[in-house]
């Protein structure tokens, strides 16, 4: 006697990928709805599969809806669900608090929502299994939730779900905090977690696990995305496996040009790289950083020539698959004489990458905003009132363009006598 569930989290549906159709407007295209079809696929796995139920531990969406779109791809789903007789449970984290969602739509009858004013418990007797959870009620749930959660009842399988940092993880707010021992030492069979976005079992007696999120979101949320299929049987958790269930794919490759001195074995080094990258996606939209390392004879060509490299690997990628797009190039590479290379030019190649990595990593986005801020106060007003403070997509544009600048002076240095 047994059943399955799906544990899910992170889905932040309909989540903005700021700069991205500036950049590549058909990869834009390619990578705008992906939160959403991999929601679908999500739905779609757990029919077939027949599970029981459908956990999802938070950040269900991105932020308060533009508009009510955003509300309605989600009920769609969740009624496709519930039509098939499967439950669904959802927690709201950080990103959904109930604060911070101020529109909301009804519910499909089979469907529940954690309150965040309490720890709720709900039963499925048919399957002797009770889950528990509370949902946020601001973004910032700095205090552990652990203690509202009730004493387990024995000879049930009892779920709890959370959404929490646990004992912390880079690049991840420490909300709702706890220790895996707190956790364990509660007496639940599974903590169905959420927040973290990579995949991680913290524990296996109890089971204690992040999915990760159901959809990589930026270039450092690369490879498979997905959710965890859980089978319990006789009370006990037999198997979890890992559910692919990502729309669109990033991945994050260094390709190692050392010792070359032809342009074009260099190619040949990018194209088995990109194919191999572009298989192991599965047909999946791809979008590709590019990292180039090694000591090479290249290093001045790289650096002086990278509007051609950059045009070279994407007619490559553009060879290998339609939906396959070079999202950064990283130029890390070394002069193997040394005596070539001068510092001015090597110190400028790393503010370089410096801001390309500014412009698109989302962990370091709230310092940016900080820093944005503390230096348009300190400019005149004329020129303060005319730059983008507020606006992310004109912060990105500007950040493009000092790099730009910096590529045209280290142009100028890498061919300099």
């Amino acid at each position: 006697m047994g059943f399955r569930f799906l544990h899910a989290a992170d889905i932040h549906l309909d989540s903005p990928l700021l700069g991205l159709s500036r950049r590549h407007e058909l990869m834009g295209r390619a990578f705008a709805h992906a939160s959403r079809q991999a929601l679908t696929n999500l739905v779609d796995r757990a029919i077939v599969l027949e599970v029981a139920f459908v956990v999802i531990a938070g950040d269900l969406f991105d932020g308060d809806w533009k508009d009510f779109s955003t509300g309605l791809a989600f009920q769609r789903e969740a009624g496709r669900l519930c039509r098939a007789g499967i439950r669904l449970f959802v927690l709201h984290g950080n990103h959904d608090a109930d604060s911070v969602i101020s529109r909301r739509l009804p519910m499909p009858d089979g469907a529940f929502v954690f309150p965040s004013n309490r720890a709720a418990t709900y039963e499925l007797p048919e399957h002797d299994v009770v889950l528990h959870g509370r949902s946020f009620a601001t973004r910032e749930e700095r205090s552990s939730l652990l203690p509202h959660y009730p004493a387990p009842v024995p000879g049930r399988f009892e779920i709890g779900v959370l959404h929490t940092a646990c004992e912390g993880r880079e690049g991840h707010a420490s909300y709702a905090p706890c220790t895996v021992g707190e956790l364990a030492a509660h007496g639940y069979d599974y903590w169905a977690l959420g927040h973290v976005h990579a995949r991680e079992i913290l524990s296996e007696r109890p089971h204690i696990v992040f999915p990760g999120n159901l959809q990589g979101r930026h270039a450092n949320e690369p490879d498979a995305k997905g959710a965890t299929l859980v089978t319990v049987r006789d009370g006990h958790v037999a198997e979890i496996e890992p559910i692919t269930l990502d729309a669109a794919r990033w991945a994050s490759l260094t390709v190692d040009a050392g010792g070359l001195t032809e342009r074009e074995g260099l190619l040949d080094r990018v194209s088995r790289a990109l194919g191999k990258a572009s298989d192991e996606a599965g047909g999946r939209p791809l979008a590709l950083r590019l990292r180039l390392a090694g000591a090479t004879r290249l290093h001045g060509f790289l650096q002086a020539a990278r509007p051609q490299v950059i045009a070279e690997i994407e007619a490559i990628a553009s060879h290998i698959a339609e939906d396959i797009w070079l999202e950064r190039l990283l130029v890390a590479t070394a002069d193997p004489a040394g005596h070539e290379s001068r510092p001015e030019a090597d110190a400028l190649a790393g503010f370089v990458n410096d801001l390309t990595e500014a412009a698109a990593a989302e962990a370091m986005a709230g310092r940016l905003t900080s820093e944005w801020q503390t230096l348009v106060a300190k400019l005149p007003p004329g020129l303060a009132g005319s730059l983008p403070v507020d606006d992310p997509e004109g912060r990105s544009a500007l950040l493009d363009e000092a790099r730009d600048l910096a590529l045209a002076r280290l142009t100028g240095a890498g061919t300099a006598d």
